[in-house]
């Protein structure tokens, strides 16, 4: 199960995603990875995860900073 601060960030790089017009097969692409890479980071009961490299690419390719994804402030 995640972490609330990887449920936060992993639904802002959602919300961004589709901002974008990005599916999820299409994204894990641009990433290089397997085409389930991004349906696997979204879905809740799989354990895969974004790294800081990953948040570091998404923004290059969504066109935005990484602090994008993350809260203003910390998360209890």
């Amino acid at each position: 199960m995640a972490s609330k601060i990887e449920t936060y960030i992993i639904s802002k790089v959602k919300e961004k995603r589709k901002e974008k017009g990005f599916s999820q097969i299409a994204l894990s692409q641009k990433l290089g990875l397997s085409d389930s890479f991004i349906s696997h980071v979204e879905s809740q009961t799989r354990r895969a995860k974004y790294n800081l490299n990953h948040l570091n690419e998404l923004a290059i390719i969504l066109e935005c900073s990484p602090k994008d994804f993350w809260p203003e402030k910390g998360i209890k």
